[in-house]
Order: C-alpha cells, then structure tokens, then sequence
C-alpha cells in the first residue's frame, strides 16, 4: 500500500507538470489581480531609470527563482502529501523536529507583527529550504521508502547543493553559467532520487 500510493503522488506530480507546461506554451500566466496591475504604476517611473545591466540581470535570474520557487514549493506538497498519507493527522507536532516548529513560529509571528498579511494557512509554508530537509530526515521511516535507491546522506546532499544554489537565487544575487549548470543538474539530480 505505501509504495501504491508513493506510486500515486509521484504520477500525480508528473501530470500536474505536464499541464502546467501545456498552459506555459499557450502563454496561460499565473491571475495578476486588478490591485497588482494597479500597483505597478506606483513604481513603473522607479524601475525604468534602474540601469539596463540590473534590468538583464533581473529578467535572466528571474528564471532561475521561478525554478526554485516551482521546486522548494513542490517540495513542500511533497512532504505534507507523504506525511498526511501516513495517517498523522497532528504531524506538525509529532514529526517536525522541535526546532523547526519554533522556528516557522517565530517567522509567522514576526510578519504579524509587521503588519504582513498571512502568506499561508500550513506551518510548513513558514519554514526555510534547509528545513525542509531536516523534516526529510527525521521522517525517514517515511521518505525512506521514495528514494529506495538511496541513502539518507546521499538525499542530505542533494538538498545541501540546492541551499547552497538557492542563496544568490533568493538574495538578489547572479548565477555564474557554471552555477546555472550545476543548478539543473542538481535539480534533476533531486528528481531521479525518487525514481
């Protein structure tokens, strides 16, 4: 039963992608609200004098967050899906690591405080990349058996290649060409773990 439904979620995943790259093709974008659109005249006079090498830079990273942001967020489904299939209902409390918790508080109260509406209604969603791993690892009864092929250490690394890859993506920073290669590599290294 729990590789049938292991089974399951990695098919579902592969479909949903495979509509997703069908909308993308037909040029479907994600829904920009009436207000974003809006918005974007208060700041339009601001980013057109910003200096034609930023602006570049910005359109070539951009590509690279929206793969990790499509990843880090699959990632995240993935644990939820895998842990709920296992019957835990209270699993933010029995198999997230205490530290994790209070950590994902501690970044869900610190928005509150600034005023920031909340991003989600799932503690995971408050959670770092990094973390992500280390609810992979404490859990490995239950992601064990997805990457069958592997060990723990041999997942650990892929995700610390990904963190380390994730920085200048998140930080406004530029991928050298190399570290552009090394990304999808890795990325797709993450995938064929659980093939």
């Amino acid at each position: 039963m729990k590789i049938e439904l292991q089974h399951f979620l990695l098919r579902g995943a592969s479909l949903r992608s495979a509509v997703d790259a069908a909308l993308a093709e037909q040029g479907v974008k994600g829904h920009v609200t009436a207000i974003e659109k809006f918005s974007d005249a208060l700041i339009k006079g601001y980013v057109s004098v910003a200096s034609s090498e930023n602006r570049q830079q910005a359109d070539r990273m951009g590509s690279y967050y929206k793969l990790f942001y499509l990843l880090e967020n699959e990632i995240r489904s993935f644990i939820v899906d895998l842990i709920e299939a296992s019957d835990e209902s209270d699993w933010w409390l029995t198999k997230v690591p205490e530290n994790v918790r209070l950590n994902a508080a501690k970044n869900l109260e610190r928005e509150r405080r600034e005023g920031i509406i909340p991003r989600s209604d799932r503690m995971i969603d408050y959670t770092t990349f990094g973390e992500l791993g280390e609810i992979i690892k404490a859990n490995w009864d239950v992601f064990g058996g997805v990457f069958s092929r592997h060990d723990k250490v041999g997942v650990e690394k892929v995700l610390q290649q990904l963190n380390m890859l994730r920085g200048p993506i998140a930080h406004c920073g530029v991928l050298g060409e190399d570290d552009v290669v090394k990304l999808k590599l890795v990325v797709r290294n993450w995938y064929r773990l659980m093939e």
